[in-house]
C-alpha cells in the first residue's frame, strides 16, 4: 500500500509529516487531508477574522501531488461592528 504525507500549515506554524500514512490510493489522500482542515480550525481558532489552513498531499517520492485549503474571512456591516 503507498504511503502519503499530510503536511499542515495554520498560518503560525508548518507541520511536516514525517511519518505518514498507509493509504489505498491518492483519492483517500485527497479525503484524509480535506478531513483535517475542519480539525485544525477548531484547534486553533483565529484572534482576528482571518486565517488559512492548508493541508498538503506528498506521495513517497516526496511530490505534492494534491493541496487543499481552508480560509476563514469575517467582516463586521459597518453599522453593526462593537465599540
Amino acid at each position: 500500500m503507498p504511503r502519503y504525507f499530510i503536511d499542515t500549515d495554520d498560518d503560525d506554524t508548518f507541520i511536516e509529516d514525517d511519518e505518514g500514512l498507509d493509504l489505498p490510493d491518492a483519492e483517500a489522500a485527497r479525503k484524509a487531508a480535506q478531513a483535517s482542515l475542519p480539525d485544525m480550525a477548531r484547534d486553533k481558532m483565529p484572534d482576528g477574522d482571518g486565517r488559512t489552513f492548508c493541508a498538503s498531499v506528498r506521495d513517497e517520492a516526496g511530490t505534492v501531488i494534491y493541496k487543499a485549503t481552508l480560509t476563514l474571512t469575517g467582516e463586521w456591516s459597518a453599522d453593526q461592528k462593537p465599540r
